[in-house]
């Protein structure tokens, strides 16, 4: 009997950093979170990095590591070029863990790895009928801001070197809100988590006896979560939001799977714990805005299957894939 190759998958965010091993058919043997170090450098997120490591090697032969991160990566070099909510620019992550632990590596978005996981065996808990993997895919991620990944051809799509599919900043209004981008109008402008406050807040200021700005009183401001609290207290305006919300997701999907054949999208991130409140209205727009639906279909819209441990699975799919020993 063969011994399944293992890689060890690590995830790193603004707040934590999540780590597995995984074997080549998607199972996780371990798992260990730690917190990201406050400075978030280089030099502190790779120690991080290294000592999880080095728990996992002491319990498993791994074969491989791979790495998802939040930010700009450079493809096949593993250089991560910018991040959002760490310090570190300019990183060669890949060739710097390479020389420490003397195992392949591979470095990619976050988002990349979280789609490839997903395409390759989201399907399996997804409570439909299929069983093959998805060959064609989107997968959008809504949470403070929103990101995304494309697989194409069974293969994640990045462009020439590893910067494409920044789908967050399809533009959808040029003359809509500002996003954190510094660019107005974006998918991310109207769709996130950001947004939601910034609607909670508008809502807020409207009603200042409403149930909204009552929440953010005594919870010291008003934040998406807010908006979350007031639509589980029955409040009409938090769902009117929602729905809001939920519209514009549904748009942004509707440009992605006219551009693309996918044969789902896939939404993930911290938003989508609301369920249908989320899904449904961005379905229906969805359906509103799709082209041609009767030659082409509507493409599915469905939950993630494996929310926050998509990077970690999915980088370890994608070491055991790619880097060679």
């Amino acid at each position: 009997m063969t011994t399944p190759k293992l890689a060890i998958g690590l995830d790193i965010g603004g707040t934590k950093i999540a780590g597995a091993v995984v074997d080549d058919d998607g199972g996780v043997l371990a798992e260990l979170v730690e917190p990201t170090p406050e400075e978030s450098d280089a030099a502190a997120v790779c120690a991080v990095l290294l000592d999880l490591i080095e728990r996992f090697r002491a319990e498993h032969e791994v074969h491989s590591i791979g790495v998802g991160a939040a930010g700009i990566v450079e493809w096949p070099a593993g250089r991560m070029l910018w991040a959002p909510n760490n310090s570190y620019r300019d990183w060669p992550i890949r060739e710097q863990l390479e020389k420490l632990t003397g195992l392949p590596v591979v470095a990619d978005n976050d988002a990349n790895v979280a789609a490839y996981a997903e395409a390759r065996l989201g399907h399996r808990d997804s409570g439909n009928d299929r069983e093959a993997p998805y060959a064609n895919m989107a997968l959008v991620t809504v949470g403070t801001g929103i990101g995304g990944g494309l697989v194409l051809d069974g293969r994640i799509y990045r462009g020439p070197t590893g910067l494409a599919a920044e789908l967050g900043h399809m533009v959808l209004n040029p003359d809509g809100p500002e996003c954190g981008c510094g660019n107005h109008g974006c998918f991310e402008a109207y769709a996130s988590g950001t947004a939601l406050t910034r609607m909670g807040r508008e809502a807020a200021s409207d009603d200042p006896d409403g149930l909204i700005a009552r929440l953010g009183a005594e919870q010291g401001e008003v934040t998406g979560h807010t908006v979350v609290t007031a639509v589980q207290q029955g409040d009409p305006t938090g769902r009117a939001l929602f729905a809001r919300l939920g519209r514009w997701l549904g748009v942004g999907i509707a440009s992605l799977a006219n551009i693309f054949e996918v044969q789902a999208v896939v939404v993930g991130g911290g938003l989508v714990e609301t369920g249908e409140l989320l899904l449904e209205p961005a379905r229906v727009a969805a359906r509103e805005y799709a082209f041609a639906p009767t030659a082409r279909g509507v493409t599915p819209v469905v939950p993630a299957t494996f929310g926050g441990d998509a990077g970690k699975i999915g980088a370890a799919l994608l070491a055991l894939e790619h880097a060679q020993p």
